[in-house]
């Protein structure tokens, strides 16, 4: 019994030796009044060399946290614009210690020098993912959300699918506060690009999601923040931004403007929050193509150009209210909604010549074309969170609805001229699409830690989903417009998800582990009832994630990471109509699409600030976009397709350079390998592969009397995606001036995109019978001016952000 003793005294006394190898530091920010001080800048030093550790930023509340320290002397400088910096004295850390509130004073006077301490740069890499810290981009001030992913290194904007890349790879979930908007394809973009970049704080890139999230995003998370007021009393912000596009040959109203109000008010246990804008934009496209058809010894060429322009007016509104229960104990509700009424006119000409037997006949179609198309979305939440201690125990609950309704009227007229440009035909058409999805979705989530280092995560999710979509096309014949009984149709889709994760989190002395589990039991049912057709499927899938991080240095870690997800099809692809988009074009969904399933594998290393990573991507059944044409008609259909397989394989390097007190510089490259194998697609066996790279450089000056300067360069190299290569490099240079005002609550941004008129598309699709070339200029140069003001107190947190129970399914809802 002795030794027994003996031995247990022996593995405490181990035990408390290894856990004195690792500590945790922690503290508060607070200013004059004793009010947290988010966003500051903590920088840890060790005594007595004042050598960096390592350096973090405070959160909404001002509080920071230092992880995995080695015994011995520290000290901490604080460093934030418009306070003056603060050094506290050397301390030791021999356990886990947290720290009496450091305050710190504002200034009392102007600068007289550049101060540039706090500021946060563009683009910032952590651990987990990568943020764009949009309100500090001068570039980005009076542009719209999609135009800032656009300069976001590793994102591609494909807009002749509208599709929305991260590192080469598409199926990217798109979330706004933490849940999805239920938009997607061409639809998200839209809504996008309607969305002004005022109304954003920041963008977050997530590429390897743990289990607590959806599994659906085949490439990938990118979250938009919506900003924050941050104090109790009233407060908010209020922006108006406008802007004017120069594009050679096209109308000259190509103008934006955008007003946006955001409202804050905090007080005793209540905390009610609001916003609300509205945007109106005109944009202008012009796309060039040629193809080649070959029938019963005739070879035609066809070569066609379509005009279009889009005018558009969205409102976005969203009210909440928390209301704090007790210090452990809060209740929210809140709804969001937006309207989106677009306008297109579209002419397009089509040349044909057609050669037989070396004789040339030449025809003609001239197509006049418009549709409206107005788009609602409301989704209404009621949440619940309960901490149940101050070590992290908490639940969350949420319940949520939405409802998207999306009606759209088209019109075409088609006159068919011979060689002489005489009339030979005319048809007029008309369509009408009535769309309607509702979402009921429920989510818990459990936090628990076991110990300091050790903590569990879990949680259900059950959602439901059911589409209506009615379809009616009509030919205007001897003055009647009458049914075309083999375009219209009637499809309803319903989809229940029941989901359950657990995530099990460790920590070391250099090591970090994460291993998660997620199951999701998804039952579909697609069912056309107009040609009596239905699909159904009914599956258990199974997502596992692993994320390990090795401290291998003071500045020195390697991450590594692995998960698998999924991307079902949206909803609009499983629509089996066919859409009309010319005489000689038509659009057609697949009810038979199956999900794509995606493993990820990373690993990254970072050095301080810069940072290598290293990717690879296996995609099986890959939703994928293709053309199919018949020679006899001439009419060309694109459909969607699972391709067997895709795999991914890219590297990416960060480099952030300090050249000035004034003069920050960033640095981004990626580069790609991107394969697609198929033993029968469309008949035949497919197989490509192509090196690609992406490259973003931004320089950002801080000048004296209150004025900045940005200028930024990204690069897209030609590429492949699927059976389409993009032929042609894609590059834009940007650049912006600030100038802020009374005390820095009112600032002036002008800026200017795409100042060489270089962002364009080009690109090609050869593959069996199909040969075709386009060329697509869009509305990419445009000069922005914005106007913000920030009113009320600053200072002091305002409302949660937090997600919903909706973020996997309502990203789904339509688009291509």
């Amino acid at each position: 019994m002795k030794k027994l003793l003996m031995l247990m005294a022996c593995l405490m006394a181990c035990g408390i030796s290894f856990a004195q190898k690792l500590h945790h530091l922690s503290g508060k920010i607070i200013d004059e009044k004793s009010a947290g001080v988010p966003f500051a800048v903590v920088s840890l030093h060790k005594i007595p060399d004042t050598s960096l550790v390592k350096r973090i930023s405070s959160n909404i509340d001002g509080r920071f946290e230092f992880t995995q320290l080695k015994e011995g002397n520290y000290m901490i400088s604080v460093s934030i614009v418009g306070f003056k910096r603060k050094t506290t004295n050397p301390f030791l850390l021999g356990e886990d210690v947290e720290l009496p509130a450091i305050a710190i004073e504002s200034l009392t006077r102007q600068l007289n020098q550049v101060n540039v301490s706090g500021k946060k740069p563009f683009i910032e890499h952590q651990i987990d993912k990568t943020v764009l810290n949009v309100e500090n981009s001068i570039t980005a001030s009076g542009g719209t959300a999609l135009e800032v992913l656009e300069k976001a290194p590793g994102v591609q904007i494909d807009r002749q699918s509208d599709q929305i890349k991260l590192n080469n790879k598409s199926g990217v979930l798109v979330m706004i506060d933490g849940k999805t908007n239920f938009l997607s394809g061409a639809d998200v973009t839209a809504l996008l690009s309607n969305m002004s970049a005022e109304q954003i704080s920041t963008i977050e890139l997530i590429t390897n999601p743990s289990s607590k999230y959806d599994a659906a995003g085949n490439a990938g998370i990118i979250n938009i923040k919506l900003k924050r007021n941050k104090a109790y009393g009233t407060n908010g912000t209020a922006s108006l931004n406008t802007g004017q596009a120069f594009m050679p040959n096209s109308p000259k109203d190509l103008y934006r403007v955008g007003i946006n109000v955001n409202l804050n008010h905090r007080e005793g246990k209540w905390n009610v929050f609001g916003n609300g804008a509205v945007a109106t934009k005109s944009t202008f496209n012009n796309t060039y193509l040629d193809r080649t058809t070959s029938s019963n010894g005739i070879a035609s060429l066809l070569t066609q150009n379509f005009d279009r322009k889009n005018k558009g007016t969205g409102f976005q509104g969203k009210l909440g209210a928390d209301y704090y229960a007790s210090e452990k104990t809060v209740f929210g509700v809140m709804v969001d909604a937006n309207t989106l009424s677009t306008k297109l006119t579209n002419f397009s000409n089509t040349n044909i010549n057609a050669v037989q037997n070396g004789i040339a006949n030449l025809s003609s179609i001239l197509q006049d074309a418009n549709s409206t198309s107005p788009v609602s979305n409301i989704t209404a939440n009621f949440n619940i969170k309960h901490d149940f201690d101050k070590k992290g125990k908490s639940l969350t609950f949420d319940v949520d609805y939405s409802g998207f309704g999306n009606k759209k009227d088209e019109y075409f007229l088609a006159s068919y001229l011979n060689g002489g440009g005489a009339l030979t035909n005319q048809t007029n058409l008309r369509n009408n699409t009535d769309a309607q999805i509702n979402v009921y979705a429920a989510k818990t989530d459990l936090t628990l830690p076991l110990s300091k280092t050790v903590k569990i995560e879990t949680g259900l999710k059950s959602s439901y989903v059911v589409t209506h979509n009615d379809f009616l096309s009509e030919q205007l014949i001897n003055g009647v417009w009458q049914n075309d009984i083999g375009k219209s149709n009637r499809f309803v889709y319903k989809e229940n998800i029941n989901a359950a994760y657990v995530n099990l989190a460790k920590e070391w002395k250099v090591w970090q582990v994460q291993l998660g589990l997620r199951a999701e039991h998804t039952h579909s049912n697609g069912n056309s009832i107009t040609e009596n057709k239905e699909v159904d499927r009914d599956y258990l899938s199974l997502f596992p994630t692993a994320f390990v991080n090795q401290k291998i240095g003071e500045n020195h870690n390697i991450r590594y990471s692995y998960s698998r997800r999924v991307d079902r099809p949206n909803y609009q692809q499983l629509n089996p109509f066919v859409f009309y988009m010319d005489p000689l074009a038509v659009d057609q969904g697949n009810p038979y699409l199956k999900p794509q399933f995606t493993n990820s594998y990373e690993i990254s290393y970072s050095y301080k600030e810069m940072s290598l990573s290293l990717n690879y991507a296996d995609t099986r059944d890959m939703i994928t976009q293709v053309s199919q044409q018949d020679d006899a008609t001439r009419i060309i259909s694109v459909i969607r397709q699972n391709l067997g397989r895709f795999q991914n394989y890219s590297a990416a390097v960060y480099v952030p350079v300090k050249i000035a007190k004034w003069w920050n510089f960033q640095n981004n490259f990626s580069i790609y390998y991107s394969k697609f194998n198929d033993p029968n697609l469309e008949g035949a066996a497919y197989s490509a592969g192509k090196v690609a790279f992406n490259v973003y450089s931004s320089s950002s000056f801080t000048l004296p009397q209150d004025f900045s300067f940005e200028i930024n360069f990204w690069l897209n190299s030609p590429r492949i995606s699927g059976v389409e290569k993009t032929t042609i490099t894609q590059y834009a240079v940007n650049a912006g001036m600030q100038k802020t005002f009374l005390d820095k609550k009112l600032k002036l941004r002008l800026s200017m995109d795409d100042l060489f008129l270089t962002n364009y598309w080009a690109g090609s699709l050869v593959y069996q019978n199909v040969n075709m070339n386009v060329v697509n200029h869009y509305t990419s140069r445009r000069a922005n001016l914005s106007i913000s003001y920030n009113f009320g107190n600053q200072n002091v947190k305002s409302a949660r952000s937090r997600s919903t129970a909706t973020d996997d399914i309502k990203n789904r809802a339509g688009g291509n």
